[in-house]
């Protein structure tokens, strides 16, 4: 279908001349679709989304309200899954998010869900890459070209480094920091910083708890779990850590989070600390 087709374009939207549109896309109010960029038939754009130039948006895609694309990113393409032969997979993209230049999020599969989900208020850099099934919550930052492979799982507020690599059906928890250039082949516990080539836990990530509106004693309390959870007495591991967590802790909701994690079903193991940072270093 060519460009001079409009079908399902609301009044107020602006299409460049050299856009192809394919018939069944729907667009809603006020989208703004620069030139040469490709939106397939069965693509959803809703109120205020605006694509830069040369944006390829190909399959079943859902893109949320208020969410900008910039120059050369591509949503929707057939996932790098040599088991996916099947129809009705999606991406589905949250609002007022920004998907920077170069950025592939694929597909998910038939071995999954079917669907690749980006929650609301994202910031993908350029260059990231988000495989088939991964699932991204809310307020997500990934750094230019770090990489989730299949079936990752990110929980809100989350930071991944610039070319950082995260191992498939890896799970992230809320509020976790991971450093630049790392290899991320575990779990990754909530409000912590992971590093290094293979990632392991450095610290809490205090700056971002803090800079979320934990108070002071929430984030002592979470730092103590931590240090009990991981104590590396002899005779200790980490299931007499949770035991005695659940009782010091009981009702605390950090804590009860964090032990909710720690106990839901993996495949991948748990990042270990590699240092524990404590006061006198500053760096908990």
């Amino acid at each position: 279908m060519n460009y001079n087709d409009r079908a399902n374009q609301a009044s107020d939207t602006f299409v460049h001349g050299t856009a192809v549109i394919e018939k069944g896309a729907r667009l809603g109010k006020n989208v703004k679709i620069g030139s040469f960029c490709f939106i397939g038939k069965d693509v959803i754009l809703n109120d205020n989304v605006e694509l830069k130039s040369h944006v390829v948006i190909e399959n079943k895609v859902t893109v949320g309200a208020g969410t900008t694309i910039h120059s050369f990113a591509v949503i929707g393409g057939t996932p790098q899954n040599t088991k996916y032969h099947g129809d009705g997979a999606e991406v589905i993209i949250g609002k007022n998010n920004t998907i920077r230049e170069h950025v592939t999020i694929n597909l998910g599969t038939e071995i999954d869900e079917m669907k690749t989900v980006i929650g609301d208020n994202c910031f993908i850099m350029i260059g990231a890459h988000i495989a088939h099934d991964c699932i991204l919550g809310n307020n997500v930052i990934m750094i230019n070209n770090a990489t989730l492979a299949g079936h990752v799982h990110v929980e809100d507020n989350v930071i991944i480094g610039g070319l950082s690599a995260v191992h498939q059906f890896v799970r992230i928890g809320k509020h976790v920091m991971i450093g630049g250039v790392s290899g991320v082949e575990r779990d990754v516990s909530p409000f912590t910083m992971v590093t290094g080539n293979r990632a392991g836990m450095v610290g809490l990530n205090t700056i971002g708890l803090k800079r979320n509106g934990f108070l002071d004693e929430d984030i002592c309390a979470i730092k103590r779990a931590y240090q009990i959870l991981f104590d590396t007495a002899p005779g200790r591991n980490i299931s007499i850590g949770i035991k005695e967590v659940e009782k010091k802790f009981a009702g605390n909701k950090h804590v009860e989070y964090i032990l909710n994690f720690l106990k839901a079903k993996s495949t991948r193991g748990l990042c270990r600390p590699k240092i524990f940072y404590n006061e006198e270093t500053q760096q908990a």
